[in-house]
């Protein structure tokens, strides 16, 4: 009977002892939530305590904290419960700890455990039966506007997002928080400068409205593409069933994020029948054509060739037709111009290709057509459009046949011999062997040279300075030299290439050319003799030193058919270099 009685003073022990244990704890509402969806969190107690300290909210918008303090009995035993509920809104995407909360209770810090909670995109149909805005729900509605769900692949397709509200509530302050993600689309932004209110009407009743963004957007993928919904912020002042004392209704702010529901976009892919081969996925309606701003000129002269494609379609989402032209003209990599604007229309303008061309030799070229194809909305079938063949006649200079005639000469001269090294070096008869026990430093003759060079260096230093002195008043004299050092600036690369005629006569040309536009401001499409001695003669320069000048370019224009020796590359390289210096001098 004792054994029992013991038995049950442990059993009230233990149950009294679990009762007085102190239980802190966080408890969700949910766990997962759209962006556009709020949850409740309450921090539960089952003693009363002080010192309640919440966590740091970093990624919510924060309503609270509401405190109930709940007291029962059951079977004669008291039960407490103390809860403080906050309300949060999440601010963007993503997966967010919720860090601890604490409270002082019987003189003991208790803390919370934190907890997870995952954001993701705004849900179609946000529900929460706790929430207390449902006037603000049933009143505001955000939609997406899109003008074509079935559009072909590159087909521009307009969205815009306008937010509905009903005259009866008063919206106050907006903002987006979540912008989508425009996945396989090529997306541009139209500006919308204001947010002016508009009428309107949704499902069939009056309605203000205002435009929050307009998109234009170019699938670049078939099938079905899913639109991310937009969210927003705002805070709306709704009319309760409060009256005030003179019998209208008290407003109350609500602050709620809104969202888009999910949009699908079926992109049809273009039609395999009758697509050219030389399609590169322009899409709309262009027109097409290749122009020159030259059709007569002179060898090496140069002439721009354009191909342009102009109108409204995917203007920057396609490749232009290459040039083709024939090998005896000198063709440098296109330059790639772009003027188009982005509307709720779509892309409109022009792109084009620049290229420059420079004939070596007389004759006539032609440029052949070129076809440019694009697939038409309109009729829904491709479109080829042809240039017209173009022909450049050039006048001056040069011809195949007597280049011909020049390599022919030129193969039938007598090759350098070549005399074979020697096989094996001569014996050695002065042998390099050094002293083992070698000499003190201390006193020796390059001890004391080292000792009086300082003394001697003063009057070497002091004569240094006064011829310096001497050459810097002497302006004539410098300017000559700056002159000389600009000139073997620019001529420096040839003069590392004597010796090798097609590389040597080359830079020469090349170093002249920089020196023109350095000095002149000349393009590389202006390049002529006449047009070089018309702008020397305006500047100024002796009429001897431009045709020595121009003999300069000759002779590197004639290197490319003649041979030429190493002892006229030295007499060419110091007669560039003189008429450098006497043009930089006489240059105003």
């Amino acid at each position: 009977m004792t054994f029992i009685k013991h038995i049950l003073l442990f059993i009230i022990l233990g149950i009294s002892i679990v009762s007085a244990q102190v239980t802190f704890e966080a408890k969700l509402s949910k766990k997962k939530l759209g962006i556009n969806e709020r949850l409740r969190i309450d921090f539960v107690m089952n003693k009363d305590g002080d010192n309640f300290n919440p966590p740091n909210f970093e990624n919510f918008t924060v309503i609270g904290p509401n405190q109930s303090i709940r007291t029962s009995w059951l079977n004669g035993k008291k039960s407490y419960t103390k809860t403080y509920s906050y309300f949060l809104t999440p601010k963007k995407r993503g997966k967010f700890t919720v860090t601890q909360a604490t409270i002082e209770i019987e003189g003991e810090t208790y803390k919370t455990l934190p907890v997870k909670i995952e954001v993701t995109a705004a849900v179609d149909k946000p529900t929460n039966p706790n929430d207390p805005n449902y006037v603000v729900s049933e009143n505001i509605h955000l939609v997406t506007e899109i003008s074509k769900t079935n559009p072909y692949l590159n087909e521009a397709i307009t969205v815009v997002y306008k937010l509905y509200v009903s005259p009866n509530v008063r919206l106050s302050n907006l903002r987006e928080i979540d912008n989508p993600r425009y996945n396989n689309f090529w997306s541009q932004n139209i500006a919308v400068k204001e947010l002016k209110l508009q009428n309107g009407s949704y499902k069939g009743e009056d309605y203000h409205y205002v435009v929050v963004r307009k998109m234009v957007l170019y699938p670049q993928k078939t099938d079905k593409l899913e639109l991310e919904p937009l969210s927003l912020s705002i805070s709306v002042d709704v009319p309760t069933n409060r009256r005030d004392i003179f019998g209208g209704r008290v407003m109350q702010t609500v602050h709620k994020t809104i969202a888009t529901l999910s949009r699908t976009i079926t992109v049809k892919p273009l039609p395999e029948n009758g697509k050219p081969d030389n399609f590169t996925g322009a899409v709309g309606d262009f027109s097409f054509k290749v122009s020159t701003t030259k059709n007569e000129l002179k060898a090496t002269e140069a002439l721009q060739a354009k191909i342009e494609v102009s109108g409204k379609g995917n203007l920057k989402l396609f490749k232009l037709p290459v040039l083709t032209l024939p090998s005896s003209l000198e063709v440098y990599e296109p330059e790639h111009t772009e003027k188009v604007s982005t509307n709720l229309n779509g892309m409109q303008g022009k792109i084009s290709d620049s290229y420059t061309i420079v004939p070596s030799f007389q004759g006539n070229y032609p440029i052949p057509s070129i076809a440019f194809s694009y697939f038409d909305l309109k009729t829904e079938r491709y479109k080829t459009i042809s240039s017209r063949e173009l022909i450049i006649n050039v006048t001056e200079g040069p011809t195949k046949s007597n280049l011909n005639a020049i390599n022919s000469a030129i193969s039938n001269t007598n090759k350098r011999k070549i005399i074979a090294s020697e096989q094996f070096s001569s014996f050695k008869t002065k042998p390099n062997l050094v002293l083992i026990n070698t000499k003190h430093f201390f006193k020796t003759k390059l001890f004391w040279a080292v000792l009086l060079m300082p003394f001697l260096a003063i009057p070497i230093a002091i004569f240094i300075r006064k011829k310096k002195g001497e050459r810097d008043r002497d302006i004539v004299g410098m300017k000559f030299r700056k002159a000389n050092k600009l000139a073997r600036k620019y001529l420096s690369e040839a003069k590392k290439t004597l010796g090798n005629k097609e590389s040597f006569y080359n830079a020469l040309e090349r170093a002249l050319h920089n020196y023109l536009k350095a000095k002149l401001k000349m393009e590389t499409s202006e390049f002529s003799k006449d047009k070089i001695q018309e702008l020397l003669k305006v500047k100024k320069v002796d009429e001897a030193i431009i045709v020595e000048f121009n003999n300069v370019l000759q002779s590197c224009e004639l290197a490319r058919y003649t041979p030429f020796t190493n002892v006229e590359m030295q007499q060419d390289y110091d007669k560039a270099a003189r008429v450098i210096t006497t043009i930089d001098k006489q240059i105003k």
